[in-house]
């Protein structure tokens, strides 16, 4: 599983990588208090419904943050394992950027 060193290192390399989605995996009262502009918010325990769904592309790299690291840790090893490409790049509360809500 790939993981950046810091989430700005991950944000870095996410603008480098064409056809880049910003992944949320926190719960959806957690987004709703604040999260990086441009994320798509899919809760953890809702991954294993979208995937099967469709919901999500397999041309696409997937940033995954979460609060602290570990949700987007098991996020990624899903992710991987369904066949998608996904980078954790830790937890939101090791951001000091603006967050939208």
């Amino acid at each position: 599983m790939k993981t950046t060193e810091s989430i700005r290192e991950g944000l870095e390399l996410m603008k480098e990588t064409e056809d880049a989605v910003l992944l949320d995996v926190r719960g959806e009262d957690e987004y709703a208090e604040g999260h990086i502009g441009g994320s798509v918010n899919i809760p953890l325990d809702r991954l294993p419904k979208t995937v099967p769904a469709g919901e999500l592309s397999k041309d696409k790299t997937y940033f995954v943050y979460c609060r602290s690291g570990a949700r987007s840790k098991r996020a990624c090893m899903f992710l991987e394992k369904s066949g998608f490409e996904a980078v954790n790049i830790g937890g939101i509360m090791d951001y000091d950027g603006p967050l939208e809500r």
